[in-house]
């Protein structure tokens, strides 16, 4: 966004489109998504999803919001209250008075992504707990791709700026994103699911959002994406056994 003006920090950012959740307008950016950029209250209560796409039309971001919404709670329900968080919309003008939506959520402490996390440093109990989830997690999203031809975005996408995550979003981009489902990515290096400290060892998603390409794109996509999800059944297995990733 081009109203949004980086002070001191080159990670923190000052805009009026934040001012619903923070009383100083002042954030920090935390990651980006496909269509998202993701930051922090300065508080450390709430994480912001600022939809990238605004909207001079009020009822097209409304509409927008109404389908973006219905989709999070159907992921949330296809996952259940153990896997998922609640996700609040809004919309918000920026200073040049276009309208954009905001996801809302609560800042989860302790948690960390699993593409951070050393699965040897965990014991045998906390290996059975994470690997116990992730089967019930890729298990409701196969159940969930079949009833509906889509699932829940399981593995996400990191950014180190807007503009790199700006680059990794667009459609020529798709061969390689592809590509890395088969050579580098699986559910043990999502930045998607985040897990908590011990010792509950919760896994939960963070993501509700669709992935934002044509029809045709979008289920050859997710017919991969369903795939993957039995390859991944055995890396857990693998993990479980021995506390490591394929790429360890």
């Amino acid at each position: 966004m081009s109203t949004m003006a980086a002070p001191a920090s080159s990670l923190s950012y000052t805009s009026q489109v934040f001012a619903p959740v923070d009383r100083d307008h002042q954030v920090e950016r935390v990651g980006g998504g496909f269509e998202t950029e993701v930051y922090r209250t300065d508080d450390h209560r709430y994480v912001i999803k600022l939809k990238t796409h605004g909207d001079h039309d009020l009822q097209t971001a409304l509409t927008r919001t109404r389908s973006m919404r219905s989709i999070a709670e159907a992921f949330a329900r296809c996952l259940g209250p153990k896997h998922s968080i609640v996700s609040d919309y809004v919309l918000s003008e920026d200073d040049n008075g276009e309208v954009y939506i905001l996801a809302v959520q609560p800042f989860i402490r302790q948690a960390t992504p699993l593409e951070q996390v050393n699965y040897g440093a965990l014991g045998v109990e906390a290996r059975n707990r994470v690997a116990e989830q992730l089967h019930k997690i890729l298990r409701r999203s196969l159940a969930f791709y079949r009833e509906t031809g889509y699932m829940p975005d399981l593995y996400g996408l990191s950014s180190s700026s807007r503009e790199d995550r700006a680059r990794q979003s667009t459609l020529w981009m798709l061969p390689w994103h592809l590509w890395t489902f088969f050579a580098r990515r699986n559910i043990l290096r999502s930045c998607n699911l985040l897990l908590t400290a011990a010792p509950e060892h919760r896994v939960i998603l963070v993501d509700y959002d669709l992935v934002p390409w044509p029809s045709l794109l979008r289920r050859i996509y997710f017919a991969i994406r369903a795939l993957m999800c039995w390859r991944d059944h055995l890396l857990v297995v693998r993990m479980h056994r021995h506390g490591r990733t394929s790429g360890q």
